[in-house]
């Protein structure tokens, strides 16, 4: 915009701008918010003060966020904000961005999880699987892993933000990990190396996306060492592809897994497969 159109620019017309350019108008709004410094959440304000004048430096950060977006970046890593299972996550570009349907996921353990269970996190990025068991769930002990110590401090710096009580490790999956956990859970890389997807994804942690020439490779090893650290009747619980709901269910009845099963995704696809130690 020329300084004439930015210095009469309004809440309204901002958006416009962004609409114009191609910009979904949820996208919009929440970079608005955002270049604002107001919270997420507070989409009812700004229909309520559309009128309002936006000075030069919030056009300016509103500008640079929209540009961002428009170049693809996801626009939890543009706000730092990603909302989960009822949590205010901060995340970056050292994690990815929290999923709805990996809330299916914290659906599943929460029914499975007795009183005072113990409960390992494989990959934990950004803590979002662990911090919602845990919110909802006080009770348990939880236990949140994950290889990249970048994605460790974002996880860590979430728990102690949210008051949330997890132990937290580096590691590769289950190697060096010993003890009787009543749940497994997992949302672990899952895309085949060629997946021609992955092109569109530049700006995600290419290590928490890709898994191998079938995306199986990281579903098998923890399948394959997750029984050494279940209590008996444990339950490991696993986030996969779209497609791969029974390769998975072949892979944990072949390691001895029973009640072997899939769960649907808000979309109605079998996003996440499971069974329980004998």
């Amino acid at each position: 915009m020329t300084q004439t159109a930015t210095e009469n620019a309004t809440l309204a017309t901002a958006l416009r701008h962004a609409a114009g350019l191609g910009l979904e108008r949820l996208d919009a709004q929440m970079l608005l918010l955002h270049a604002l410094g107001r919270a997420p959440h507070d989409r009812a304000w700004l229909l309520a003060h559309d009128g309002d004048a936006l000075d030069t430096a919030a056009h300016t950060r509103f500008d640079a966020a929209l540009q961002r977006r428009l170049r693809g970046e996801p626009l939890a890593y543009i706000t730092g904000h990603q909302e989960f299972y009822g949590l205010d996550l901060h995340v970056d570009a050292r994690v990815l961005c929290p999923r709805a349907d990996t809330e299916t996921l914290v659906d599943w353990a929460l029914e499975v999880l007795r009183p005072a269970a113990r409960v390992l996190d494989l990959g934990t990025g950004s803590g979002a699987i662990a911090l919602a068991i845990k919110h909802q769930r006080p009770d348990v002990q939880m236990h949140a892993r994950d290889f990249s110590a970048d994605a460790l401090a974002v996880a860590q710096a979430n728990a102690q933000r949210l008051g949330l009580d997890v132990a937290f490790s580096q590691g590769s999956w289950l190697d060096g990990l010993t003890g009787d956990f009543d749940a497994i859970v997992s949302n672990p890389p899952y895309i085949a190396a060629a997946d021609p997807h992955l092109a569109a994804l530049t700006h995600e942690p290419l290590q928490a996306l890709a898994s191998g020439a079938d995306g199986l490779d990281d579903l098998r090893a923890i399948i394959q060492q997750a029984p050494a650290c279940l209590a008996p009747g444990g339950w490991l619980l696993l986030e996969h592809g779209y497609d791969q709901a029974q390769a998975v269910c072949d892979l944990l009845r072949g390691a001895g897994f029973a009640d072997v099963q899939s769960r649907p995704d808000l979309a109605g696809i079998a996003r996440c497969s499971g069974g329980r130690r004998g």
